[in-house]
């Protein structure tokens, strides 16, 4: 493909999705690929975790038991350690969002022209292998956790107690004028939460997945150094992106439990 096509129209071809659209508007433009490989990296990495559990011994477990409950009690001492307890609800959505985001940060680690030259055998013209380059769906990740804290915050605090925190700090609410300033401050610190979460997944994946296309457009005897620099680099770039996003979310749950 890099010989087929000049350096520009190669990264333009690669950075655009499989689409499919259900009407004129372009609300209604589905990222088929990235609906796809995002639902297949979650299905490995649930799936991983129903296998061990369906076949869990105490008596002399295989390799794939120790790693995920050495994987487990990583992502349980994170827990305990911001919520000073153990929790299965944190802990398991915690368990979910690392190794969820790892395994579709992941896929940026595949060589970029490998999986769209075999979609290109079955019609498809475009593909985006990494879900988390696409914006739409870290925006759907960090929009969830968001709603989550809120559900999170009126089970701790009650209805109206989630209503009078969110005029209560970070000023003592004894004057009237510090109010709406209390509101407006709050309104800005939760809606910072899911932007911050996802701009930063997408950001450090798409300037990654660039990075990947770009060494491709070099000469194929001048690509391989560059790439294996870059590649061992990502490893730790991937798994740190999924570590913070787990962590934040944690975060965000201990705060929602607090009460002003």
């Amino acid at each position: 493909m890099a010989k087929a096509l000049t350096s520009t129209e190669y990264i333009q071809h690669h950075l655009q999705n499989w689409q499919v659209s259900f009407g004129a508007d372009p609300f209604w433009t589905v990222n088929l690929d990235t609906v796809l490989f995002s639902l297949v990296c979650g299905f490995v990495a649930c799936g991983i975790f129903v296998l061990v559990a369906s076949s869990m011994t105490t008596g002399k477990p295989g390799r794939l038991q120790c790693f995920t409950e050495m994987c487990f009690d990583f992502v349980n001492e994170q827990v305990r350690d911001t919520l000073n307890c153990e929790d299965r609800f944190v802990g398991a959505l915690a368990m979910v969002i690392f190794f969820w985001v790892f395994m579709m940060n992941f896929m940026d680690l595949i060589p970029v022209d490998l999986l769209p030259w075999l979609g290109s055998f079955v019609g498809v013209s475009h593909l985006k292998v990494v879900p988390t380059t696409d914006i739409n769906l870290t925006f759907a990740l960090s929009i969830t956790v968001f709603i989550i804290l809120i559900i999170t915050n009126i089970a701790y605090k009650g209805f109206f107690g989630y209503i009078k925190s969110l005029f209560s700090h970070p000023f003592p609410p004894e004057y009237i004028i510090t109010i709406p300033i209390n509101f407006f401050l709050v309104v800005i610190e939760e809606l910072a939460k899911p932007i911050s979460l996802s701009l930063r997944l997408f950001g450090n994946l798409y300037a990654g997945e660039l990075i990947f296309i770009l060494i491709a457009t070099l000469p194929w005897y001048a690509m391989f150094v560059p790439q294996a620099i870059w590649l061992l680099f990502h490893v730790l770039v991937i798994t740190l992106q999924a570590f913070v996003f787990m962590v934040l979310t944690i975060v965000y749950l201990s705060m929602a439990r607090q009460h002003h």
